[in-house]
This record gives structure tokens, C-alpha cells and sequence, in this order.
């Protein structure tokens, strides 16, 4: 069977096994997105896990449908057809995932959005590298800054190409997220994350110039009014090398002038 749109087959059998045992996953709802063929849903359920697979393309659903049968008969697995980044989700637990490339970020924000105990996803290498980038480096961005306020991030596992099929053209990353409290005070998450977002839509430019740059998501006098709370020297460096906490202060600063 091909793969539906930019999904990628995991084959490598060791590599399924590692990812089902990085954590305990007995007795608990585990959403799995992109099952695909069924492999890791098969290695999950082995595991004595009560399994939510959620698939987009309805050729794969009926595939699933009938090879888990019985599973879905006992009523250890659900198969949910629909797009991760919309459907409704029953509650779960832990996620483990192998996301296709194009949507992991939605699906991430999502994810957090939601809240679980604990992820093991698998993405595009040069994605998770991203994740993971500190302040004050090329790879920091909003996908940097938003998850590392919400979860800690730790890389797990390396693969390549030839781990699936078809090969993508890139390596792959199997990383845990494990949510936590975000480490300086948000006031208002919405303005957090919109603040992130239209300051690093203009990453080249100075905070002041970025924020002046997002009228369309913030009236312009609460800019105004938060960038003369704000100090100078923060309001002439650029978005990358912020600190979270910085961008916690600038996003509090708007969220307390909307009012």
C-alpha cells in the first residue's frame, strides 16, 4: 500500500518496539495519531495499552477496521477517522505518535493545548532540532519558545530513511514532552502565544518594530501603551534572542494594557 499524502510507514521493527517501551504504557489511553498500517498500535496494545488511533485517509481506516477486529470487539482500541489537528478527542493519557511531517506543529500546540502526562512523538529531524533550540541561536522560534514554556523536551531516538517506507528525504527524532507549568507567570495564554507568533513573523526586526508590526492581532494603542512599559533595551533586540521570561513580561505588559 502507498502512503497517503506525507505519510511515512514505520518498518523497522527494533525501532517500533523502543518507541512503544519508552514509556509504561499498561492500563492506559494512549492517543496514537497516524497509525498508518497498525504497526506501533499493534506493539502498544501488547503492551496492554487501551489505544485511540486517530487516521485521515478512510482506505487506512478500513484496513485498521479489519485487522483489529477483535481489539475493537474487547473495546482496547478506537479507531477515530478524521484530522488530528480538528476531530473531537475522548480523554487519554499519554500520546505516542508517529506525526506526519506537515501537520506536526498544529498537531503539537494542539497536544499542549489539551494536556496529557506525557508524548512520544516522532518528527522530522531538523523539527525537533528546532524544539529544542535556546535563546540567542539560528534554530529559535516560535516553535522553540512555545513549547519549552509548556514541556520539557528530551530527544529519544534517531532514525533513518530507511527506517520507513516509502524513505522520507529527511532523518527522523523520537522526543518525550513532558508538560509542566510554564516557568514565569502568564497572565493571559491567548496573548502569550499571539505575542510569540507576531513577534517572530517579523523575527528580523527590533521588538518595537515587531510589535508595532501586529496591528491586526493587537489594537494599536494596548502596542503602544505596553512597548512605553516596557524597557529600551529589551524593545531594541530582536525576538531570538529573547528569553522566556521576556517574552512572558512583553506578553503580560499587552494582556495588562487590554484593559
Amino acid at each position: 500500500m502507498s502512503a497517503p499524502r506525507d505519510q511515512h510507514f514505520l518498518v523497522d521493527q527494533r525501532a517500533v518496539e523502543k518507541i512503544a517501551g519508552f514509556v509504561d504504557v499498561a492500563g492506559r489511553r494512549v492517543l496514537e495519531i497516524g497509525p498508518g498500517e497498525g504497526v506501533l498500535t499493534r506493539a502498544l496494545l501488547d503492551r496492554g495499552a487501551n489505544v485511540i488511533a486517530v487516521e485521515i485517509d478512510p482506505a487506512l481506516v478500513e484496513d485498521l477496521e479489519a485487522t483489529f477486529a477483535d481489539e475493537i470487539e474487547e473495546g482496547r482500541l478506537e479507531i477515530i477517522e478524521g484530522d488530528a489537528q480538528k476531530v473531537d478527542l475522548p480523554p487519554f493519557d499519554i500520546v505516542v505518535a508517529n506525526l506526519p511531517y506537515s501537520v506536526s506543529s498544529k498537531i503539537t500546540f494542539r497536544l499542549l493545548e489539551i494536556g496529557f502526562e506525557v508524548a512520544v512523538l516522532m518528527y522530522q529531524k531538523e523539527f525537533a532540532q528546532r524544539m529544542i533550540a535556546p535563546p540567542g541561536t539560528s534554530n529559535v522560534g516560535r516553535l522553540s519558545v512555545m513549547v519549552q514554556t509548556y514541556a520539557s523536551v528530551k530527544p529519544l531516538l534517531e532514525l533513518s530513511p530507511n527506517a520507513f517506507h516509502p524513505k522520507p528525504q529527511v532523518w527522523s527524532w523520537v522526543v518525550r514532552l513532558l508538560p509542566h507549568e510554564p516557568p514565569h507567570p502568564i497572565a493571559d495564554r491567548k496573548v502569550y502565544a499571539d505575542a510569540v507568533r507576531v513577534l517572530f513573523s517579523y523575527r528580523r526586526k527590533t521588538v518595537r518594530k515587531g510589535l508595532r508590526s501586529g496591528k491586526d492581532t493587537f489594537p494599536p494603542e494596548v502596542i503602544e501603551r505596553a512597548i512605553a512599559d516596557l524597557p529600551d533595551d529589551l524593545l531594541q533586540r530582536r525576538p531570538e534572542d529573547l528569553t522566556l521570561e521576556e517574552f512572558a513580561l512583553i506578553a503580560n505588559r499587552l494582556a495588562g494594557c487590554r484593559g
